[in-house]
């Protein structure tokens, strides 16, 4: 049975290729053609995407095993097209980081505009206020003066008044006491008045405010000018109590308005001094949040520049690489299939 299976047509075809020498010739003849072509293949592919790796592998085609050479290409094509799926993915992440970071960016810009627009309003605030403070603790200032001033008024306006109401009486005593002993006397005598009483007084005019020194008809002589002088005085005693009355009442009045006036400007003051502390705390907040914004886009600004030495080649580049890849991989399996038999022409037929 053994020698049956050595001896039919096939076993004889296969003996005489295989141990034919004629045979072997054309075989190794063959395959160093294909290894020409394939290194041909490959080398023109290197020159054109300027390839190192591929011109080596080149070379290598020409000296090495076929099985080590068909491992190199398979070897070589797995890397390029992980190469190429990672500058995808690295593609992808560029365009999406840089859109990411323009967004944020632009929306960091805005914050910083706002933030200087409300320091300044912030500061204007403040110096308004600030101003108005002033403002008012002078007009504060000014009316306790005014209060000072008309208490210092009031007070000589009173001794006045005293001075004026104490002669003015004294006046009157002193009169009265005199026309009580002119009553006595003349009451006494029982005779009429003599010439002598219808004469005018001696002695120096009357004091301003009185009026002068007349007989008056009823009273007649002397009796009847001193009586006209005390109820002159009398007059202008009273008429020095109204003055000093209303005097006292418009004092009273100015002190009153005037220190309802304090008290609103102190309560405006309080208010005030608590709007601009909390303004200048909130000045305090709003210049921290700007130069955290500002802080902020300087990492921004860093990171597009880390973008820009990370992506600009592989953006600037993406397809010419990506083509130079796919031309790599195409003259791999060229290679590959020459390597295994294929001639090169149905390889590209079948293409």
């Amino acid at each position: 049975k053994a020698l049956a299976i050595l001896s039919g047509d096939d076993a004889h075809d296969l003996f005489t290729r295989t141990f034919n020498p004629e045979f072997l010739q054309r075989e190794s003849a063959a395959r160093s053609a294909h290894r020409e072509e394939a290194s041909r293949v490959l080398a023109a592919a290197a020159e054109k995407v300027h390839s190192p790796r591929l011109a080596t592998l080149a070379y290598q085609v020409k000296l090495d095993a076929f099985t080590r050479v068909k491992k190199a290409i398979d070897d070589m094509i797995a890397q390029l097209t992980a190469e190429k799926e990672a500058e995808i993915k690295h593609k992808d992440f560029c365009v999406d980081e840089f859109n990411t970071n323009k967004l944020q960016t632009e929306k960091k810009e805005r914050e910083k505009q706002d933030l200087i627009a409300k320091i300044e309003d912030l500061e204007g605030q403040i110096k308004a206020l600030t101003e108005a403070l002033d403002t008012l603790k002078a007009e504060i200032a000014e009316m306790q003066v005014q209060l000072k001033r008309a208490g210092e008024d009031r007070e000589k306006q009173n001794k006045e008044f005293q001075m004026t109401v104490t002669d003015q009486r004294q006046t009157q005593k002193l009169l009265q006491a005199a026309l009580s002993v002119l009553e006595d006397f003349y009451g006494k005598a029982g005779k009429p008045a003599t010439a002598l009483d219808q004469q005018e007084p001696a002695g120096p005019p009357p004091p301003a405010g009185f009026e002068a020194y007349k007989k008056n008809a009823a009273s007649g002589g002397v009796m009847g000018m001193i009586q006209q002088i005390i109820s002159d005085a009398k007059a202008m005693e009273a008429e020095a109590i109204r003055s000093e009355e209303d005097a006292q009442k418009a004092y009273e009045d100015f002190v009153k308005e005037t220190n309802a006036s304090i008290e609103a400007k102190s309560k405006d003051i309080v208010n005030k001094s608590e709007e601009k502390a909390k303004a200048e705390g909130d000045l305090v907040e709003t210049k921290e949040a700007k130069e955290a914004a500002l802080l902020e886009l300087e990492q921004l600004s860093n990171y597009n520049a880390e973008l820009h030495q990370s992506c600009d080649f592989v953006l600037k580049n993406f397809d010419l690489r990506q083509t130079a890849r796919d031309e790599e991989v195409e003259a791999l399996r060229q290679a590959k299939a020459i390597l295994s038999g294929a001639k090169f022409e149905e390889f590209l037929q079948s293409a």
